[in-house]
Parts: C-alpha cells; sequence; structure tokens
C-alpha cells in the first residue's frame, strides 16, 4: 500500500474529549471516528488491525474444538422473557417494536438465543459435548460512554457457549476455554492474568476475568507476583493437565475489587510478594449450569432415557475493545509498537523525497515490488514531506519495521531498524529474511 492512497485522516492535534493514550491515538491516527456518543465507525487502519485480532481469536477458538456460527444483532423479547431476564437487564438493553408491534431488542448478549438455537436441535446425550461461537456486534446503552472503544455502546466481540451432560463434564469445557484464552492473550503479546470475579447479570456460581495490567485500567486488582511466572505453554491438551492448569491459577491468589478481602490478601499473600495496581479486562467466562436451560426448558435424554437440563458456560473476548487495550499496555513515549501477529503492515518504507530528486523513491518502489513477491506487507511512504516528520508520524502509526532509504543507503544496502532499537546497514536479502522469520 502507498501511504498517498491511504485512508489515514492523521490529526496533529490532541483530541480534546479523549482522556487516555488508546482514545487518542485512535482518533490521532485516523483508527476509528466518533458516529454519536459511545458509537464508532473503524477506519481501514483500526479495522485492519481489529480484523487481525479477530482471526487470532477465531484460530484459537477453533484449536479447542467450538465451531464457529453466526446469531443475528436483533433478538425477540420472547426469549428474554422466558428466562426471566427481560425486565432484571436493565436500561443498558435497547429495546426496540417492528412494525407489528412486536418487541424486539439489540442483543447485548447471547445467552438466550444460544439455548434456543440448542433446543431446537439436540435432544439427546450422544450429541454432547458442543461448544458453538460466533464474533458479532452487540449494543450496551451505557449510561456514560468513555475511553474511546474501551467502554462504548457498540462493540464487536466473541462469544462461546458450552453444553454438556453433567457439572463433571462442563468443567472440562470450562477449563478448555481457560486454556484458550491464556494462548490467545500470548498471541496477542499479554499477560493475562486469571482471576476470581463476580458473575454479574450473566449469572453462575464459577468465573474468571483475564485482565492485564494497565494504570488507566477501570478495575483495581490485588495479586501474588507469583501467577505471572506460570507458563501455560507448559500443560498439554488434554483433561487431567488442563484441570492442573485451572488449579495452578486459581491456588495462587489474584482477585477483582469485587472479590477483595484485605484480611484473605495478608494471610494467603506474603507482603514482598504482594501486588495492587490497576488492570483491563479482556476476557470473561462464566459456568451457570441449568441457570438458562432450566427455565428454557433446554432438555436432553441422558444415559437412563431421563430428560435432564443441559448444562451451560458462557465466554467473552471483547475484539474490539483489545485494540485499546493493546495500546494502552503497549504505548510508550510517543511511539505505538503493535505485536508484530496484529500490526497494520509489516514494515514501513521511508525514502527521503524532494522535488528535484526522485531516486530514492524509485529504490523504495523496487523494494516495495521485492518485498510483494515474499507476501511481507509493506507501506510505502511515497509522501513529500520532511525525513523528521515522517519518523514521527511512523512513531505513531506503531509498525515495528521501517526501511530507511536516505544518506545512509549505500547501493544495494539500507537503514533497517526495529522500532525503539537501534538501526542496522542490511542488504535487502537480509532484509527479507528478518521481516519472514
Amino acid at each position: 500500500m502507498y501511504l498517498s492512497k491511504l485512508f489515514i485522516p492523521i490529526t496533529k492535534d490532541l483530541p480534546t474529549e479523549a482522556k487516555i493514550k488508546s482514545h487518542q491515538l485512535m482518533l490521532r491516527t485516523g483508527m476509528i471516528k466518533q458516529s454519536s456518543a459511545g458509537i464508532y465507525s473503524w477506519l481501514p487502519l483500526g479495522y485492519k488491525i481489529m480484523k487481525k485480532i479477530e482471526q487470532i481469536v477465531r484460530e484459537e477458538q477453533n484449536s479447542i474444538g467450538a465451531q464457529e456460527m453466526l446469531m443475528p444483532t436483533i433478538q425477540s423479547s420472547e426469549i428474554w422473557k422466558e428466562s426471566g431476564r427481560y425486565d432484571d437487564y436493565g436500561e443498558e438493553m435497547l429495546r426496540i417494536q417492528d412494525r407489528q408491534g412486536r418487541e424486539m431488542l439489540y442483543g447485548p448478549t447471547n445467552e438466550e438465543l444460544i439455548t434456543d438455537v440448542f433446543r431446537s436441535s439436540v435432544k439427546s446425550y450422544k450429541s454432547l459435548p458442543q461448544i458453538l461461537y460466533h464474533i458479532q456486534w452487540k449494543f450496551r446503552d451505557e449510561i456514560r460512554p468513555r475511553f474511546g472503544v474501551m467502554r462504548c455502546k457498540e462493540f464487536y466481540m466473541k462469544d462461546a457457549y458450552s453444553f454438556d451432560l453433567s457439572d463433571e463434564e462442563a468443567k472440562k469445557s470450562y477449563n478448555k476455554m481457560f486454556y484458550s484464552y491464556l494462548k490467545t492473550f500470548n498471541r496477542l503479546d499479554l499477560k493475562a492474568i486469571p482471576m476470581a470475579a463476580d458473575t454479574g447479570p450473566i449469572g453462575g456460581d464459577l468465573s474468571h476475568e483475564f485482565v492485564i495490567l494497565a494504570e488507566t485500567g477501570e478495575s483495581k486488582i490485588y495479586a501474588d507476583k507469583n501467577i505471572f511466572e506460570i507458563d501455560p505453554d507448559r500443560y498439554k491438551f488434554d483433561d487431567l493437565s488442563l484441570k492442573k492448569m485451572r488449579e495452578d491459577f486459581t491456588r495462587i491468589y489474584a482477585v477483582t475489587d469485587e472479590k477483595f478481602k484485605k484480611e484473605d490478601f495478608n494471610k494467603f499473600v506474603k507482603k514482598e510478594d504482594q501486588i495492587t495496581t490497576k488492570g483491563i479486562e479482556v476476557g470473561h467466562i462464566f459456568y451457570f449450569s441449568d441457570k438458562y436451560s432450566k427455565p428454557m426448558n433446554c432438555l436432553i435424554d441422558d444415559k437412563d432415557g431421563k430428560k435432564t437440563s443441559v448444562k451451560m458456560g458462557s465466554y467473552g473476548i471483547g475484539v474490539s475493545r483489545l485494540v485499546g487495550a493493546i495500546i494502552e499496555a503497549k504505548y510508550n513515549n510517543d511511539v505505538m509498537k503493535w505485536p508484530k501477529s496484529i500490526s497494520p503492515f509489516d514494515v514501513v518504507i521511508i525514502p527521503s523525497i524532494s522535488k528535484n530528486n526522485k531516486e530514492n523513491l524509485h529504490k523504495a518502489e523496487k523494494i516495495y515490488q521485492e518485498l510483494k513477491k515474499q507476501n511481507i506487507d509493506a507501506l510505502l511512504d511515497d509522501v513529500d514531506e520532511n525525513m523528521s516528520n515522517k519518523f514521527k508520524k511512523h512513531d505513531l502509526i506503531g509498525v515495528p519495521y521501517q526501511i530507511i532509504i536516505g544518506s545512509k543507503s549505500v547501493a544495494d544496502n539500507f537503514e533497517f531498524k526495529e522500532l525503539n532499537s537501534q538501526s542496522e546497514i542490511l542488504s535487502l536479502e537480509k532484509i527479507k529474511l528478518k521481516l519472514k522469520n
């Protein structure tokens, strides 16, 4: 992509309505544009990053045997009345009527709808277990939307739902998702800590939030620093190993402020190991047994031919929220360094250009074509602008690697730099090898 052709409305002014770094940066770099309070258009740069996050989430869901589907954003009120949540959910639910006067709603979550899908299709224990998921827009009418995509009204989310015959089997599904979340956040270069949490309006008696440390986070967290030493990669993908994995995490103290008790913190965590800080929730998992299946009459035949309520869990990751959370975790001194797995481009080519000398631009175009042949996604800065402004702009955008064509370039050797690192002079072949690796 040529920078001159990229729709990226960068602004130099700091948006007055933006109070945290992620919101400021996403507006300044033209990743998003506010449509109304808490509702945003995702412009090409931001959308590309969000879709890369979505693909990583999808791959990790598929890897544990979850199956992707797609449910609508608009739901009937009838299934919510069956579960008993229609009146209880509160004013965050956007309630509407169609032209026939039927009560509808813009889905804030999908427990009722997936239960309705499942009960119409599965009747026997032989079809269990099942984990179904979709990645879809949600809407919650926040009373005070703020912090950009971190707390907005309309957001893009992965939610999954597990169906099992018994509580014991359902805990195995819960552990699989626990594992999948740790792997997902690792691929996003985030250290997300699972913490015991309240179940809120979803319900149930087992719940974990996955939280990344950030001073701009809304949740206050209390943890034993030893929880950071647990490596999810050391566990195998089988029921016994995954059970041990969750036990290893949950035996170490780590809670959000809703679950915090000072006497427990001091009792179970050595003073020198105590961490008290803020964090951003990036995922939440719940096990609620038959909270929805029982009132909605979602029954299956067990091994003895008896009808029993299917056991369920739900599992959410805020895909659009993760874009802002990653910025909060990675942004440093006016430089945004995206994790390589989700960077909008693999590398940016920055030639020194003047009206009277286009030689560097021609060199940059040849390099660009070479990288395209290698399936390396490059951005070519073909804009006639002084180099100081170019560097500031690309530090702000945060592409992880730069090829700089200027005074240090000699023959087929060019300045190559990773953000926040020293540059080096390399041949194009060595640069291609580094980028491919």
